[in-house]
């Protein structure tokens, strides 16, 4: 496993450095990745205060989004009322773009960590949403059939039944989030904040420190590559739980 993950970043990095030296690229245009590696290491603390800032986001940006999601979906999965009204603003949700919402939740919720973590709310929220409400409704009819035989309420058979059938695109969609919600934090932070990763890139930017923006989209890339990980074999282990 370690080498399936070694062996494709040490051919990046190959070739990363071999486009550097055959079109001689200045530094301030891309640097190489041995000189992102120095800048990150004399900036580390730097940048992995920036980067716990952005971690925290994240991660209540998807707890908060998986709970929204789970709410919504098992509500229109029930509700016949709840789908004819709900339904038509989650597709006009993802009508409006990232950016344009952006700024106004930065203008309500101020520059701090709430408009960031309602971003990562906001964009990983649909997927989550309808990965698990189009499972709820693909239950089959068979195992919904031999629940109202035996008597069981509409609330116990979506308990008992339509909920773990469902669980794998609950799960699904999880894994989606994994990697949409970083983007919609780093958005939160380039419109306004004072701290994250986000932020820093910006700085970093402005101040023609390319070498310190190149060394804080890579914590970025690990950490979300780490976060999609962690995710996916959490959510491998459930189901084999749930298959055993």
């Amino acid at each position: 496993m370690a080498l399936r993950i070694l062996v494709p970043v040490l051919c990046a990095l190959a070739l990363w450095q071999a486009a550097i030296l055959a079109w001689d690229v200045p530094p301030y245009i891309l640097p190489g990745p041995l000189r992102v590696a120095r800048t990150f290491w004399s900036n580390r603390g730097l940048i992995l205060d920036n980067a716990l800032v952005t971690i925290v986001e994240v991660i209540a940006g998807i707890v908060l989004g998986a709970a929204l999601g789970w709410i919504s979906a098992v509500t229109l999965a029930i509700s016949p009322a709840a789908r004819l009204a709900l339904r038509p603003m989650l597709v006009f949700s993802q009508a409006l773009p990232v950016f344009a919402l952006a700024p106004i939740l930065t203008l309500w919720l101020g520059y701090g960590m709430a408009s960031k973590i309602a971003m990562a709310l906001l964009i990983i929220y649909f997927p989550i949403t309808s990965a698990f409400y189009d499972a709820l409704m693909r239950t089959p009819p068979e195992s919904l059939a031999l629940a109202r035989v035996m008597g069981a309420s509409r609330a116990r058979a979506m308990w008992h039944i339509r909920i773990p059938a469902a669980l794998p695109g609950f799960l699904s969609g999880l894994k989606l989030a994994a990697v949409y919600a970083p983007i919609g934090a780093i958005i939160g932070e380039w419109v306004g904040a004072s701290k994250g990763l986000g932020y820093l890139m910006l700085l970093a930017n402005g101040r023609a420190k390319i070498d310190l923006m190149f060394a804080a989209l890579l914590v970025l890339a690990i950490f979300t590559l780490a976060l999609h990980r962690a995710v996916d074999r959490g959510a491998d282990a459930i189901l084999e739980r749930r298959g055993t």
